[in-house]
């Protein structure tokens, strides 16, 4: 999308978080346009003229109109819930009217919004979306990332605007890698779901190349290992009983815990298996006969 004028994006200064960072990256995408484009100004304040004459204002100015290309979400009310009850923040807001255009479809920008969009839409809100299973330990996602670049107590906070716009192509490349992902695994679904109908073993499914595949495997409970290869050697994985688990349906044999090449191919009798991790949820091996067999062996423990 081309623009002849100046197009003005306006959110509020001081203190930054993801949410007004990557909301700034998707309007840029969707513009095609960089910060540093002569005919776009990023404008961070809260002086309500500015607010009034920016083409989109997002995470300031108290109004949430998406025809208007406004997409705060601190007013009274709110600007509204997913179906799963995550608030919208900003940067949801904008995903949410731009993001099914600039992936392609409506599915992948589900995707993207489930995957990076709704983490940081409720981290804003103040919404837990998880439970820490270790106390005090929490996963580190990229709010956290962005968080860490604001000035401590002991730093200037001088330059917090420069800091703003230095990470706005940080947030744009993670998201066009993000959507790139999400594209090519919509695809690999098709494909992988294929594979696991077709396949006349139900419990060991071959795939003829390193496709994503564990979102598939969910929907076939009686699968219990993938073989594919990798780099010119093939992979034995063992099959996870759910996305949210590390739970294994079935994993490899104990005794092959943590063995390499001479001692995992003397306990397995697979003369070109080099590999089995501790945890017994992947293997490796030289050909497609040694995935086979210890895929089998590990069947039949």
């Amino acid at each position: 999308m081309q623009y002849d004028s100046m197009t003005t994006l306006v959110t509020h200064d001081g203190k930054f978080h993801a949410d007004d960072v990557f909301a700034t990256a998707v309007l840029l995408i969707h513009l095609g346009k960089d910060l540093t484009d002569t005919d776009i100004s990023l404008e961070r304040t809260r002086e309500k003229d500015v607010i009034a004459s920016g083409d989109y204002v997002y995470d300031v100015g108290g109004i949430y109109n998406e025809e208007g290309n406004r997409f705060d979400h601190h007013q009274p009310g709110a600007a509204g819930k997913r179906e799963n009850g995550i608030t919208y923040a900003a940067f949801g807001l904008v995903w949410k009217k731009f993001g099914a255009e600039i992936c392609g479809s409506q599915s992948i920008a589900n995707r993207v919004d489930r995957r990076v969009v709704q983490p940081v839409d409720a981290l804003d809100n103040g919404e837990s979306i998880c439970k820490p299973t270790i106390e005090g330990v929490l996963p580190y996602g990229v709010s956290g990332v962005i968080g860490s670049f604001l000035p401590t107590w002991k730093e200037e906070r001088e330059g917090i605007d420069d800091i703003f716009e230095s990470l706005v192509p940080f947030a744009k490349k993670i998201l066009e890698r993000e959507i790139t992902w999400a594209q090519d695994q919509e695809e690999a679904i098709l494909k992988v779901t294929e594979i696991f109908d077709n396949s006349p073993n139900k419990q060991v499914i071959e795939l003829d190349q390193k496709y994503p595949w564990e979102e598939v495997a969910d929907k076939y409970p009686d699968a219990l290992y993938v073989i594919h290869p990798q780099d010119g050697k093939w992979r034995a994985h063992a099959i996870r009983k759910g996305a949210t688990t590390f739970e294994l349906r079935k994993p490899f044999p104990s005794e092959w815990a943590g063995l390499r090449d001479e001692e995992l191919q003397k306990v397995t009798g697979v003369d070109d298996a080099f590999f089995c991790h501790n945890k017994l949820f992947t293997t490796a091996v030289g050909s497609e006969e040694g995935a086979r067999k210890l895929a089998g062996l590990a069947l039949s423990a």
